[in-house]
């Protein structure tokens, strides 16, 4: 069963979605973050969420809408406003189901959030799971996501419609901000049990050998999956990286 709704606070409305088959018998809550220029409807935590419903009792799946993607209403994204909308999901989860265990998983630029989230506020998780995190988050604009003219047109101070599925306004406030927001010198050790990294060898978008590093660098189990590019398109690379998921989580 799906059920579609908002959370309307503090003049946000957050699209979300929440993937659940027993509503009065939940235990644990699986929160998803998409990628950049997705959305709650993404193909990667649609399977994630039929393979974890289909196979545990009491599992939730939840997913929403980051700002300015899929039907949000935002205009031009704000790295703090990705974190206002996270904190909210996460405290109506808190307030919806006090007594679920919760856990993450988030891809790409939502992997980002998600790590730049605990690092900031501490970790609201038991487990995390990111697949593909990008955490070199300003060299994947300015070297695999914006072309030279996107660039150029940046620095005269206009923004520029960038992405996959859904284009996003992107300003030089926002690349200043992922610029000075550098994952790379922040110290996740104190996370890194709960943590793990899934990332393919080819993805194209976000380097493996950066993501190696900072896995390495703060202890973090990391899962390579041998010739799957940035969005695990073929399905038996993408299964791969579900069992290895769900492994993590201690589910089937």
């Amino acid at each position: 069963m799906e059920k579609v709704f908002n959370i309307n606070d503090a003049g946000m409305s957050i699209r979300c979605k929440l993937c659940i088959e027993q509503p009065n018998d939940v235990k644990t809550v699986v929160l998803c973050g998409h990628g950049f220029g997705s959305d709650r409807d993404n193909k990667s935590a649609a399977r994630l969420a039929k393979h974890l419903l289909d196979k545990n009792h009491g599992v939730a799946v939840m997913t929403f809408n980051w700002p300015c993607h899929g039907d949000d209403a935002r205009k031009t994204l704000r790295l703090e406003e990705c974190d206002t909308y996270l904190s909210a999901v996460l405290s109506w989860i808190s307030a919806r189901y006090p007594n679920a265990v919760l856990l993450g998983h988030a891809t790409s630029f939502g992997a980002y959030l998600f790590l730049k989230y605990i690092s900031e506020h501490g970790n609201p998780f038991r487990k995390i799971a990111l697949r593909c995190p990008a955490v070199v988050l300003y060299d994947v604009f300015t070297k695999a996501i914006m072309t030279e003219a996107d660039l150029e047109r940046i620095k005269k101070g206009k923004p520029v419609p960038v992405g996959f599925d859904r284009k996003v306004e992107i300003d030089r406030t926002f690349l200043d901000s992922i610029r000075e927001t550098d994952l790379m010198q922040r110290d996740f050790i104190p996370y890194a049990d709960d943590l793990l990294i899934v990332h393919g060898t080819k993805d194209e978008i976000v380097p493996f050998d950066a993501v190696k590093a900072f896995a390495e660098n703060n202890v973090i189990e990391f899962e390579p999956v041998e010739n799957a590019d940035h969005r695990f398109q073929s399905p038996e690379k993408m299964d791969l990286a579900i069992a290895k998921i769900c492994a993590f989580y201690g589910l089937r």
